[in-house]
């Protein structure tokens, strides 16, 4: 008896059949049977479901001599299903990969409930995905198994039957079926939900709820979407069966009236013709089953009195005159924004004919983040080598907290921010500036970068159109005329630079400001921030921070850290750093507990410093952390594409800093086998910093003040030679395979 049938019906999905049964057979767990229902589908679905059935004997293909409809299709994959629970997937989705081991996993640690409810994401066809936005309701925190009593929240997710996994046992004690007519689940899942006996939760996304263009059914205008009336009457009259589900009626009551208020809001369902019929049935059905006492939001409350009523032309009125508001508010939000926006701008063109402010010094990072990067480095060091220079750093109110005391805070858009970019005498930053912004006579702009380029930036961009995404390369170079200095980290990124970004600016080759940390923090220091991303004592942190790919609309991952976490073994921890803040829809299960995602933290130089070892990809990060001395691990599976794509200033495979991985199975050899922390990563690492490390010694920063704040040309303070006299941050003294990972 296999612990899963997962029952697809198919009906005109003859386009997303394949990919669906795909996302099945190409589950980690494999105890499972796959039951397509073919309802006569007049595509290619039957074909489709015997070719998987050929190919794979865990596969069903059950086909109906007529169309029945979704309800009773699925009715007709039960009637074949062995599986201890059925798990429904309608033929246009898809399972993310390990869903059926997630599910499995918390079935087993919940103790086999009747139903399981678990999570999806909304895919459109423009690949971008969005998890649900209840999913706060699938909290796993408290009771593994409850009733629905317990936690009536769940009434207020999706009420598909997909979203679920149910013990076949229970189901079939239960007479559970579906009745043919749209919205089949309605009368499905609240009764399932109402009679069990055990219901758990499971908080991961496992189903890719595909959002079609066009083609929707629940979206075409028919007078079928009536079909809802008789929906809710099969619901009400379970109720009545049993006694002591009466509690649930006002719930009901109220659930069933938003539902039709939704149905008779929507213009593309409804024919203009039926609307008036719909909503006198829609009148009888809340006088039938009318049951006060649930809470309902007062704008709701009104609807709903409305429609009890019968006053549909009062209710259109209402909805309209909502309609008419909305819009109203919003021509307003852009009117306030519209004025706000002319009011800068004149506030802006008054300030720069005003005297600049020569002890005043503005810093930020790309996007108004955070105090952090080269530009806060260069911050602190004003502060402590510039009396009297009045510092100020631009971010997002959000960020406002990691700004430290004596320096000021700006908000973008605000006054003061457009007062402090007009008449600031020093401007530094790693990105660019307001696109407004005009560079003064006296103004001194100083340009960080974020780092040494081994991807392809700026004019060089000009033929790669995957990686230039519309640049507006005219811009840029009126950008760069305006920068009096460019900070050089090596002679790599100083002869890159001024070909990528041709002018007249002069180039600082001094080192890499934000790489001080790197060589002024002890290991006390290094505890502490290992403690603080809950790294547990004695544990090896590895940093995986890859990078976005340009050829790739949607991000994907490319490693399996799950995989890769048990490859390690436990005294290992993945500090995964994506290359992107991970949206609604980018957790595909519940996270590893020794998998800690890091991705919202602010300073990649914390996580670096934390961390006993660097896995990437193309990330500039590389050059940065050799300086740590620690091992760094290449995973390079897609260098074709992403060379074709984005293009790299070097063969960073003839030339790397430690060892290079071309596939996910080399990975883990390389992990498994100890070669990522061997003697030739260590050979690597020490000729990649010699390279492109020859002035990180801890005193970068202070060589920028004294240059350019300070207008210092001799005397700057040299270089620590290459050699033991730099010291690195060393990891905190500890027992296990966290204390010696340097090679």
């Amino acid at each position: 008896m296999p612990r899963f049938s997962v029952i697809v019906p198919a009906f005109r999905v003859q386009a997303y059949l394949h990919a669906c049964l795909d996302s099945v057979l190409a589950q980690s767990f494999k105890d499972y049977e796959i039951i397509v229902v073919d309802d006569c589908s007049p595509d290619a679905c039957g074909p489709i479901a015997d070719e998987y059935a050929r190919r794979d004997h865990r596969v069903t293909a059950l086909h109906l001599p007529r169309n029945i409809g979704l309800g009773p299709a699925r009715n007709a994959g039960m009637g074949r299903a062995a599986g201890d629970y059925l798990i429904f997937l309608d033929g246009d989705d898809t399972l993310l990969p390990d869903a059926l081991q997630t599910i499995a996993d918390r079935i087993d640690t919940t103790g086999e409930p009747d139903v399981l409810m678990y999570d999806y994401a909304r895919t459109y066809w423009t690949g971008r995905s969005v998890r649900n936005v209840l999913a706060a309701h699938l909290d796993e925190s408290g009771p593994e198994r409850f009733r629905l009593t317990d936690r009536p929240e769940l009434l207020q997710l999706l009420m598909v039957v997909w979203n679920k996994a149910y013990r076949r046992a229970f189901v079939e004690a239960e007479g559970f079926t579906f009745p043919p007519g749209y919205y089949e689940d309605t009368p499905w899942t609240y009764p399932v939900l109402m009679a069990a006996d055990s219901i758990a939760v499971l908080d991961a996304v496992c189903v890719s709820y595909r959002q079609r263009r066009r083609g929707n059914i629940l979206s075409t205008t028919s007078e079928k979407h009536f079909d809802v009336f008789d929906q809710y009457d099969r619901v009400f009259a379970f109720i009545d069966s049993r006694p002591e589900l009466a509690l649930w009626r006002p719930v009901m009551f109220r659930r069933m009236l938003d539902h039709f208020s939704a149905l008779f809001a929507s213009r593309d369902r409804l024919p203009l013709h039926s609307r008036a019929a719909f909503f006198r049935r829609a009148t009888a059905s809340c006088r039938r089953y009318h049951a006060p006492g649930a809470p309902a939001p007062r704008r709701a409350l009104l609807r709903h009195g409305l429609m009890h009523l019968g006053a549909r032309r009062t209710y259109r009125a209402l909805s309209e005159a909502q309609r008419l508001g909305g819009r109203l508010r919003k021509g307003a939000a852009a009117l306030r924004r519209a004025v706000r926006s002319a009011a800068l701008r004149a506030h802006y063109r008054i300030q720069v004919r005003l005297p600049l402010r020569t002890r005043d010094a503005v810093f930020t990072t790309r996007g108004g983040g955070g105090y952090g990067g080269s530009p806060a480095a260069i911050e602190a060091a004003v502060r402590e080598l510039v009396p009297g220079l009045r510092t100020a750093w631009i971010c997002r109110p959000v960020d406002a907290h990691t700004v430290p005391t004596g320096t000021r805070h700006l908000a973008p858009g605000t006054f003061a921010h457009r007062t402090a970019l007009a008449r600031s005498a020093y401007l530094v930053n790693d990105g660019s500036f307001d696109r407004g912004l005009v560079k003064r006579r006296g103004q001194i702009l100083v340009q960080t970068h974020e780092g040494t380029p081994l991807r392809t930036v700026g004019t060089d961009l000009l033929d790669r159109p995957a990686a230039a995404r519309g640049t507006d390369f005219d811009e840029l170079l009126r950008q760069v005329d305006a920068w009096d200095f460019s900070l050089s980290a090596n002679p790599h990124s100083t002869l890159v630079r001024e070909r990528a970004y041709p002018s007249a600016y002069t180039t600082l080759e001094y080192g890499s400001p934000r790489n001080d940390v790197y060589h002024r923090t002890g290991p006390a220091d290094v505890a502490r921030l290992r403690e603080t991303l809950g790294i547990p004592e004695g544990s090896t942190a590895l940093l995986y921070a890859p990078v976005s790919r340009d050829y790739r609309r949607v991000q994907r991952p490319s490693l399996d850290l799950e995989r890769l976490v048990r490859v390690l073994g436990p005294q290992f921890v993945i500090l995964a750093r994506a290359p992107r803040p991970a949206g609604p829809g980018g957790r595909s299960r519940a996270p590893h507990p020794r998998v800690i995602d890091v991705s919202a933290h602010r300073s990649v130089e914390t996580l670096a410093l934390a961390s006993d070892a660097l896995l990437t990809d193309y990330a500039s990060l590389m050059f940065d952390y050799v300086n740590l001395d620690r091992p760094v691990v290449l995973h390079l599976d897609d260098i074709e594409a992403y060379e074709a794509a984005r293009g790299t200033y070097f063969d960073i495979t003839a030339f790397p800093p430690g060892v290079v991985a071309r596939s996910q199975d080399e990975l883990f050899d390389i992990f498994a086998t100890d070669h990522w922390r061997g003697s030739r990563s260590a050979q690597l690492r020490t000729a990649f910093r010699a390279r492109f490390c020859p002035y990180d010694d801890g005193y970068a920063a202070e060589r920028v003040v004294r240059r350019v704040f300070l207008g210092e040309t001799d005397g700057l303070p040299r270089p620590v030679p290459f050699s033991a006299r730099r010291t690195p941050a060393a990891l905190p003294a500890q027992d296990g395979a966290g204390a010696a990972v340097g090679g």
